[in-house]
């Protein structure tokens, strides 16, 4: 799916301002070439490549990566020569169900933040999906689990709430991105596995075989590192803004002005980068319940 040029400019001031909070990510100058192409929600890659975003079939992953049992989750099958499928957005797009997903980001070496006072979480975001009765997909960095290992496991044991991952240390998938210190194939394959590790060992068990890749940077390289590995990786279509956002009634706008029938809604869950999700949250789903959508995790959408 191509983004409008709005969202497309709103997933490019996205990725500048969470790089100006990840440590290592220089001028948080925005990424270009294949990777920038990514960042957007489209495969930087080939057409051979670009061709699983869209692949109608869906099989089991190959390994048992996740807590709950990956076989229970829905995935996309491996894409030409077994290359990790994306996804973006639902192939059934007339039910009117949305997947608001939400980024729990900590990079590897934030800890000295964390332990300053800086916060990473967002409890009252989760309280208030809970209170509206939202059920949301997390993709969840494994240094975030292990910062917050109770908040980790309260979402990972929820019915409402599944994890994904979003590696383990936030760092870049292909270069450039945004400026993110970048892993090779080997690097990247064991960053997803310990961002696996990090859930189980929290107590999160409702885990599904998704992954989002940081920034949303990748490329054939990158889809070729986490083949064999059980993953879809999961992009998104609406872009909501909320990276250090002011304005909740703009997030909000913005979200409205994206979702259609089977999108797939990017949102953070860290109060530092993301001071008004939740309030944004809470004007956007009365409007689009009144809209006549259902709200959905990305398990559910993927599966329709």
């Amino acid at each position: 799916m191509t983004l409008s040029v709005r969202n497309a400019a709103a997933a490019a001031a996205l990725g500048a301002a969470l790089c100006a909070a990840l440590s290592g990510c220089g001028g948080g100058g925005a990424a270009s070439g294949a990777a920038g192409q990514a960042r957007l929600g489209t495969p930087a890659a080939p057409p051979a490549a670009s061709s699983p975003a869209s692949s109608p079939a869906a099989a089991p992953p190959a390994s048992p990566a996740v807590g709950r049992g990956p076989g229970k989750a829905p995935t996309l099958a491996p894409g030409p020569n077994g290359l990790t499928p994306v996804f973006e957005r639902a192939r059934q797009q007339t039910e009117k169900t949305v997947a608001l997903t939400f980024d729990a980001d900590m990079t590897a070496d934030q800890g000295p933040r964390a332990a300053a006072g800086e916060r990473f979480d967002n409890p009252g975001l989760i309280s208030t999906l809970k209170a509206l009765g939202v059920p949301s997909t997390v993709f969840m960095t494994g240094r975030w689990a292990e910062e917050y290992p109770d908040q980790a496991k309260a979402i990972g044991t929820d019915p409402v709430f599944e994890v994904a991952n979003h590696s383990y240390s936030h760092h870049a998938f292909t270069s450039p991105c945004y400026g993110l210190p970048a892993l090779d194939a080997a690097a990247a394959r064991a960053d997803v596995d310990r961002a696996f590790a990090a859930f189980r060992k929290a107590g999160a068990v409702n885990t599904v075989p998704y992954f989002r890749f940081p920034g949303g940077c990748h490329d054939e390289r990158a889809l070729r590192a986490l083949a064999g590995s059980g993953v879809t990786a999961v992009q998104w279509d609406v872009v909501s803004g909320d990276a250090f956002a002011k304005d909740p009634d703009a997030v909000a706008a913005q979200v409205l002005a994206g979702v259609k029938p089977g999108s797939v809604v990017v949102m953070h869950c860290t109060r530092s980068a993301a001071p008004v999700t939740e309030e944004a949250v809470r004007k956007i789903v009365p409007e689009l319940r009144k809209r006549g959508y259902r709200f959905v995790k990305v398990s559910e959408l993927l599966g329709t």
